[in-house]
C-alpha cells in the first residue's frame, strides 16, 4: 500500500530504505468509501492524508447551500485543511470521497515525530508546500483574470482525467462557473474540433 508514497517521496528527496521504513510505522492505512467523508466543517483535522487510490474534494458549504469546490486530490497527492490540522482550529471545509478511497494518514503528533527523527521530510514537506503555494497563487490569478473556457482548458489540460472521474457539476463549481455555462463552453469547444 506504500507504494505510492514511495515513488512521491524518491521523486522530491533522497531518502534511505530504513528512514521509510520507519516513516511506514507512523501512518494508518485507512479505506473510505465513496460519499463518506474524511473530515467536515467544524471538526478538527486530525491527520492528513496520502491518497494511494481515489479522488476527494475538499469544499464548504455557503448560506445558499451552494458547494464551492476548493480542490481534487487525486492519487499521489495530500489532502487535508492544513490550517486545521497544524493549529488544532475547527475547520470550515469538508473532504469528501468522489471515489472509494485508500489513504495513509498521520496524526500530527507523529508527523510531528517523522519531522524530528527523518529530517529528509523536512524537505520533502517543505517542497509540497512550496509547491502548493505556488499553484493556489496560480489558480487564484486565472480566477481573477481568466475567461471561463480558459479557465477549463486549463483545467483539462492540467488534468485530463479529471473530466472522466469527476461530475460536470463540481467541475463547474472547482471553475465558478454555473454547468450551464460548462455545458456551453464544453459544446463550443466539441464544435471547433
Amino acid at each position: 500500500m506504500f507504494e505510492l508514497l514511495s515513488k512521491s517521496i524518491k521523486e522530491r528527496v533522497s531518502i534511505s530504505e530504513e528512514e521509510f521504513d520507519f516513516a511506514k510505522t507512523l501512518f494508518i492505512p485507512k479505506k473510505l468509501r465513496k460519499r463518506r467523508y474524511l473530515l467536515q466543517e467544524g471538526d478538527v483535522s486530525r491527520y492528513t492524508a496520502f491518497v494511494e487510490k481515489g479522488l476527494l474534494r475538499t469544499f464548504s458549504v455557503d448560506e445558499k447551500g451552494n458547494e464551492p469546490i476548493l480542490q481534487f486530490s487525486f492519487e499521489g497527492w495530500w489532502i487535508s485543511d492544513l490550517y486545521s490540522f497544524l493549529t488544532d482550529e475547527p475547520s470550515h471545509y469538508n473532504i469528501e470521497a468522489l471515489e472509494n478511497c485508500e489513504l495513509l494518514l498521520i496524526t500530527k503528533p507523529s508527523w510531528d515525530i517523522l519531522l524530528e527523527k527523518t529530517p529528509v521530510f523536512e524537505r520533502y514537506f517543505r517542497l509540497l508546500i512550496q509547491n502548493s503555494l505556488i499553484a493556489t497563487q496560480r489558480r487564484l490569478m486565472s480566477s481573477l483574470s481568466q475567461t471561463a473556457e480558459e479557465k477549463y482548458t486549463t483545467l483539462i489540460n492540467n488534468f485530463p482525467g479529471c473530466i472522466h472521474r469527476v461530475p460536470q457539476h463540481m467541475i463547474a463549481s472547482y471553475l465558478g462557473i454555473t454547468p450551464e455555462t460548462l455545458s456551453r463552453i464544453r459544446g463550443q469547444i466539441a464544435a471547433r474540433k
